[in-house]
């Protein structure tokens, strides 16, 4: 499909109404002019002088804003979820449809420019957002609708996972989301998709029916299972390397919205108990039950270890499951019964809100060995301790060929993460510093990453993407061989590697 001009006004028929149009009439006075040149940088790193006009073609070909520096909303635009994070784009196209991602898709490549994609901000090393690029917003594009007759959601590329939830679960019905609800469907998803249920409804890759995408040539591709089937399979683990998702489609499940679940509390020094006990009768479980050990400060000098347990499915069998894990070590309290879905899937909000500052490194455990419960407690000493979690995985998304989707890693245990969130950043080196320490002494019991939570270089990169890598390359050197989508877990087109 040729590459679409700025200013068309088709769009693909299948694309879900976009939300009412921001009115831009009544920002035009607060917006500034457009400048004669505008300063941007490419993909390279190169100086990339833009001119007026073109710029101001952009800007009145978009239903959404084109918001320079200095413009109105700029500064709240750029944010992004972690606070870490400060940087400046030259450009931010706030879309609100597909039209608008082509049209901005299509000024970049032209330009070579630098690009990054904006959904719900959430990116731990701030991929959405660049310095001196062009940043592609979606927060506009929410609308979530669902089709409880045939079990289907559709969901635009900025919609958060809890607009996903709050859409389904008053028709008992849910899809695989994760632990955040103010975190971006598109990246969650691309990424692979972890959650409370996974273990029953596989992972959100697992869910996906189908998608629309913007691609680099600004084509706008329909992808499922009978069309665009490379497209489909990349998309399904391979992250943002191929084109901007501007609509999803999920499967949805039958789902009662009151669970089986809870908490038991422990002092930190049941840790190695907790671990030894979920180890051993791991793979006894029904899928239905998550089991995720959390460790936490709650003061400078105190931590707390909570076992949270949910189960996915019949209340009584998950009493049965977990009064089990209650007879183990000694708890300081126990919490368990029944819990309305929609309050556990946020309850995590606050404690994860945006602008603090975080940091996390996480790998994922094929088995939870002696040797890796002992390198986790016995690292787990000194000053600054940061959060430390797990992610129960297996069940139903470790019995689909690693090979069916993009995402390989379907035998595993569980995902282990090592994070610190504050406000001080004077504290920022030593709580880096801990939280690598705590990390190098697990790794050697790793194997692999989960893309969404890491920032790793090209060797690690490829590595992680393991028996799907030679594909996933294929598929990025005939959609995206100039790298424009490039601010991800990035697989470097062959002509970029020469």
């Amino acid at each position: 499909m040729r590459r679409r001009a700025f200013c068309t006004n088709a769009i693909s028929a299948s694309v879900v109404a976009a939300l009412p149009v921001t009115a831009k009439l009544a920002l035009a006075n607060a917006t500034s002019p457009v400048p004669a040149e505008v300063l941007a940088v490419s993909g390279k790193g190169e100086e990339v002088a833009l001119e007026g006009a073109a710029v101001r073609e952009l800007r009145d070909s978009l239903d959404g804003l084109l918001l320079l520096r200095g413009d109105q909303g700029y500064e709240l635009a750029r944010q992004v979820w972690n606070g870490m994070v400060d940087k400046r784009p030259s450009l931010i196209v706030q879309c609100q449809n597909t039209q608008d991602v082509v049209n901005a898709v299509t000024f970049a490549a032209d330009r070579g420019l630098l690009l990054s994609v904006k959904g719900g901000g959430h990116s731990y090393p701030g991929k959405c957002v660049a310095d001196n690029g062009l940043m592609i917003d979606l927060g506009a594009m929410q609308q979530v609708t669902v089709d409880a007759a045939n079990k289907t959601a559709t969901a635009q590329g900025g919609a958060l996972l809890g607009h996903l939830d709050s859409a389904a679960l008053p028709h008992n019905l849910i899809t695989t989301t994760g632990v955040v609800s103010h975190t971006g469907v598109g990246g969650f998803t691309l990424g692979g998709g972890m959650g409370r249920t996974d273990r029953v409804t596989g992972l959100a890759v697992d869910n996906v029916l189908g998608a629309t995408l913007v691609t680099a040539d600004g084509s706008v591709r329909e992808l499922n299972h009978e069309n665009e089937t490379e497209l489909f399979w990349g998309i399904r683990g391979g992250g943002g390397n191929f084109g901007i998702t501007t609509q999803f489609e999920f499967q949805l499940h039958p789902f009662n919205p009151e669970i089986y679940g809870g908490s038991i509390f422990y002092p930190v020094s049941e840790l190695r108990t907790v671990l030894e006990n979920w180890a051993e009768v791991n793979d006894s479980l029904p899928d239905g039950a998550s089991v995720e050990p959390q460790l936490y400060p709650i003061s400078s000098d105190e931590q707390v270890l909570e076992l949270q347990l949910y189960f996915t499915g019949d209340h009584a069998e998950g009493e049965r499951v977990f009064a089990e894990f209650a007879k183990v070590g000694k708890p300081n309290g126990v919490d368990l019964g029944l819990k309305k879905y929609a309050q556990v899937q946020t309850m995590w909000d606050q404690g994860t809100a945006h602008g603090q500052l975080n940091y996390i490194k996480s790998g994922l455990l094929p088995a939870l060995t002696q040797g890796a419960i002992d390198a986790i407690v016995e690292s787990y000493q000194g000053e600054f301790l940061p959060g430390t979690w797990f992610q129960h995985l297996g069940g139903a998304s470790a019995r689909i060929d690693p090979q069916a989707t993009a995402f390989p890693h379907r035998k595993v245990q569980s995902n282990y993460g090592i994070t610190s969130t504050w406000t001080d950043p004077s504290e920022s080196e030593v709580r880096i510093a801990k939280i690598r320490e705590i990390y190098s002494a697990v790794q050697p019991y790793m194997k692999g990453f989960y893309t969404n939570l890491n920032e790793d270089g090209l060797t690690r990169t490829e590595r992680n993407y393991g028996v799907n890598y030679d594909r996933l390359l294929s598929i990025k050197d005939h959609y995206d061989p100039t790298n424009l989508f490039r601010l991800n877990a990035n697989i470097v087109p062959t002509e970029k590697m020469s």
